[in-house]
């Protein structure tokens, strides 16, 4: 990517390739990115390791590419912020799978923080749902990709990158994004292992072939390795679907976020440090972050959330009659949902009451 100083790869569609998308073990730690990639550096007293630290970050200018034809910039104090999960298969990350050359992201959630910065609503998008995917500039030539009639969410990315991604949301919500952030396989678990790992309890067992991870029911200390398994982990619980495994994702991010609050993360210097120095090489971000000053800024803002006050949920999607490996969104529902965004307003209940999302038993496996 010709803005990106880093690569990230390219996204593979899914759906009827049930087995191939397995094989892939798909990484979907978006929200945990959200925190750890953002929150833990912000703080004061990193001081001369700023220089070091700027040296770390990638950023790419999203507003550049996508110029006016935006949602309107709404200045009242809240925050949108797409984050988005990337599995690409190169350098340290090879080990999940072969690298075959491009991009994949296929995890997504819009993070709006409300303009006292006291709460937040998280929303996921699910990878597989179909949707209207609006002209984008190609993401390796420039040159246009037309708009497509019922594309999966995740090719946005495949196509156009972040500024695509970028632009897909915003033509589904109406909201005009604040801020983007990315982080990959690699630095997800390294992000985790300063943090000094997670304590998460499990309440049945979970023995999972695919994301190699198995744990006995009890209270247990996940390193980075493990953490990355258990938000990789979809055929051992609940009904085994993509959108069960996003609840259980869920569950560990609440879990992430009260560790990062117990560890002393902005009462230690040092272990801000580090975790500094291990986000900072993990995230990408838009050009508005791109620098530690910036993201710290922004960061010490949010330092106020804990896991009591962030709501999360699923985008409501119900399963396509023609295709049951993909989801299509509640038009009148998800309209509820970004209105509540929009208005800087708790999501109301009855938005998810029909969905298929947020159902299940596997948000109750992890506490």
């Amino acid at each position: 990517m010709s803005e990106q100083s880093r690569s990230t790869g390219r996204i593979r569609g899914t759906g009827s390739r049930r087995k191939q998308r397995s094989r892939r073990h798909r990484a979907k730690v978006v929200a945990a990115w959200s925190v750890a990639g953002i929150v833990v550096v912000g703080g004061a007293g990193l001081g001369y390791a700023y220089m070091k630290l700027d040296g770390n970050l990638s950023s790419v200018d999203i507003d550049a590419k996508l110029g006016t034809d935006r949602p309107a910039n709404v200045d009242d104090g809240s925050q949108d912020i797409l984050v988005l999960g990337s599995d690409s298969r190169s350098g340290a990350n090879g080990e999940y799978g072969a690298d075959e050359g491009g991009a994949r992201s296929d995890s997504a959630m819009v993070v709006h923080v409300d303009k006292g910065h006291r709460s937040a609503s998280v929303v996921s998008i699910p990878r597989d749902t179909l949707i209207e995917r609006p002209v984008c500039e190609s993401d390796t030539g420039g040159e246009q990709v037309p708009a497509e009639h019922r594309a999966m969410f995740n090719t946005a990315y495949e196509v156009g990158g972040p500024a695509c991604a970028v632009k897909t949301v915003e033509s589904m919500s109406g909201i005009r994004m604040d801020h983007y952030v990315e982080v990959d396989f690699t630095g997800f678990k390294k992000l985790i292992d300063e943090l000094g790992g997670v304590e998460i309890t499990t309440r049945t067992a979970i023995d999972d072939s695919k994301s190699h991870l198995h744990l006995d029911p009890g209270t247990h200390t996940l390193d980075g390795e493990e953490s990355l398994g258990l938000v990789r982990t979809r055929k051992s619980v609940g009904d085994g679907s993509d959108l069960g495994r996003i609840q259980l994702q869920q569950a560990f991010i609440k879990a992430l976020m009260t560790q990062a609050k117990s560890v002393g993360v902005f009462s230690s210097p040092q272990k801000l440090y580090g975790l500094a120095d291990a986000a900072t090489k993990a995230v990408t971000t838009d050009s508005g972050l791109g620098s530690v000053r910036k993201l710290s800024e922004f960061a010490n803002g949010l330092k106020g959330l804990g896991s009591d006050n962030v709501h999360m949920v699923t985008l409501p999607v119900e399963y396509d009659p023609a295709d049951p490996n993909r989801v299509l969104p509640q038009e009148k529902a998800g309209k509820q949902v970004w209105a509540a965004l929009q208005h800087d307003r708790p999501i109301p209940a009855s938005a998810t009451a029909k969905s298929a999302g947020d159902k299940g038993d596997a948000g109750k496996v992890v506490e």
